[in-house]
């Protein structure tokens, strides 16, 4: 599967931070990030400047609800096509779908959908895993959820339930927003009952839907041909390192290439499969041993190593260390117990 490695900055964006009072000059200094972004006709960001910039949006708004504010945004005013798609559903379930298929015309999140017969579950990540989500924007992703499905039934539906991997200071507002308080845990998520799943849509419009589609399928399609061969080999490794089916052989099969011709496309970006396959390694192995319950063992196996020694003479070659003294420098600066 194609991975975008850039992703869109919404025009509606610049509108957003000036309803919240946020300067969007200052955001874009405090980001790092051209200070003609929001004036460009297409504008992209990776993985990393997507995040930076919203932090700087936190950082500058200084408001623990920024999220509940950002998430609630689902409005004609902050227009955007695959929200209004969304919103032309005929249910929830259906809205969660199409969300799912045109996430990345948003931001950097995958969308994972379970629709069972008593709930509809939705689990959401980082397109990247290695990279992490901040706290307050898994928070705008729930909260954006929860606002759709009642935007488009014109219901207060309560989530059944929430997940984050970080729980808010101040959590009574967004509590009262949902109609539940969010419990911790190792994903992102948000669970709907199946009559909340299945509750009609008032603003369904098949006709709409119809005109936004091919328009929406053929964004996808151009921001998929973004991504460098580089950016698409790694995007497959992330899935593939577990399975051990991490080969140059087996990747050019996805990618429907030829073998040379993948080392080819590779060398013209100035670099080869070995150097994709160490570096998403070392930056899975660094990201995995700050999670004080991940242990080696498991590492070696998410990162497709045979066996732990293989592991550990890798990270040693990258690092200069072994993964243990890795971890246990890291502990007391992260705060973690290992024991």
């Amino acid at each position: 599967m194609k991975q975008a490695s850039q992703f869109p900055v919404q025009p509606g964006w610049r509108l957003l931070m000036a309803d919240l009072g946020i300067n969007p000059a200052h955001v874009l200094r405090v980001a790092g990030l051209p200070a003609d972004l929001f004036s460009r006709k297409e504008a992209f960001v990776n993985v990393a400047q997507y995040f930076t910039l919203w932090r700087a949006m936190e950082t500058l708004a200084a408001d623990p609800i920024l999220p509940l504010k950002v998430g609630q945004a689902v409005s004609a005013e902050v227009f955007d096509p695959t929200v209004f798609a969304c919103l032309c559903s005929p249910n929830l379930n259906v809205a969660l779908q199409r969300l799912s298929a045109f996430k990345s015309l948003i931001g950097p999140m995958v969308l994972q959908l379970e629709v069972g017969e008593l709930e509809t579950r939705v689990t959401l990540r980082c397109c990247n895993d290695a990279t992490p989500v901040p706290a307050g924007f898994a928070l705008a992703e729930l909260v954006f959820i929860t606002q759709l499905s009642r935007v488009g039934t014109r219901h207060r539906v309560v989530p059944a339930k929430l997940v984050l991997p970080e729980i808010p200071d101040e959590v009574e507002p967004y509590a009262a927003f949902w109609g539940a308080r969010p419990v911790k845990g190792e994903t992102i998520g948000i669970t709907f009952s199946a009559e909340d799943g299945s509750r009609p849509f008032l603003t369904e419009n098949g006709a709409m839907w119809n005109f936004f589609e091919e328009a929406l399928r053929k964004r996808m399609s151009q921001l998929d041909a973004s991504a460098t061969m580089r950016d698409r080999v790694r995007a497959l490794l992330f899935e593939a390192l577990p399975s051990g089916q991490h080969s140059i052989e087996e990747l050019a099969k996805h990618l429907a290439v030829s073998t040379r011709s993948l080392q080819r496309q590779l060398s013209d970006e100035a670099t080869c499969f070995k150097d994709v396959l160490n570096e998403t390694r070392h930056e899975l192995a660094l990201h995995y041993l700050g999670k004080p319950l991940v242990a080696q063992g498991e590492i070696a196996y998410l990162l497709g190593f045979q066996d732990v020694n293989s592991f550990i003479r890798a990270f040693k070659c990258w690092t200069g260390t072994t993964p243990g003294s890795y971890r246990s420098d890291l502990a007391p600066a992260a705060g973690l117990n290992l024991h």
